[in-house]
């Protein structure tokens, strides 16, 4: 029930798949809706502070889901799924799993360019290394929304990817991510 088997992914899988994609789409929503505070509003540190702090335990969940990957058995595509379907699902993972940690290494470069260390909701702080280049928090800035954008767009596409499995081919593709395994 909780390890992948070829035929489908277990509950340890489905949970991460699902935590990171609630996490992945508060902390845009999140992000979308503080850049527009202004300086006087209530928000204006507390938001970033969460964001900063999600983010940086995302990172966590993603070094788990990665090691987790490694270490368990994966589902096999179903049979009938052309090759090319294969390869883009292939493709697309590894491009959504390289572009989060694009984002949170940008994010770190943001939060790190004035040389203080991220504090993940003043439980401690994580040092990092600071500003190594000129401008790094806005050329950061900038990678980080697009790549975030980016990352939306793809993602959006996954799931819809999922849907057309779901409703036109009318297999189990999207249903293996929500349904657990059982060992045979």
């Amino acid at each position: 029930m909780f390890s992948n088997s070829s035929s489908g992914y277990g509950l340890t899988a489905i949970l991460l798949h699902w935590l990171s994609a609630i996490v992945v789409f508060g902390l845009f929503g999140l992000g979308f809706w503080m850049v527009d505070l202004t300086y006087y509003s209530s928000w204006y540190q507390t938001a970033p502070h969460i964001h900063k702090s999600i983010g940086l335990l995302l990172l966590g969940l993603i070094l788990i889901r990665l090691v987790w990957k490694g270490l368990s058995a994966s589902p096999n595509a179903l049979e009938h799924h052309k090759t090319w379907e294969k390869q883009l699902a292939k493709w697309a993972h590894r491009l959504l799993y390289m572009l989060l940690l694009f984002i949170i290494v940008s994010g770190i470069m943001i939060s790190t360019a004035d040389g203080r260390d991220i504090w993940i909701f003043d439980w401690f702080a994580v040092p990092f290394p600071n500003a190594f280049i000129e401008d790094q928090a806005d050329l950061a800035g900038i990678v980080h929304q697009y790549l975030a954008y980016t990352l939306i767009t793809l993602v959006v596409f996954h799931a819809l990817g999922a849907i057309k499995h779901h409703i036109i081919d009318k297999d189990n593709t999207l249903t293996r991510m929500l349904k657990p395994v059982q060992k045979q």
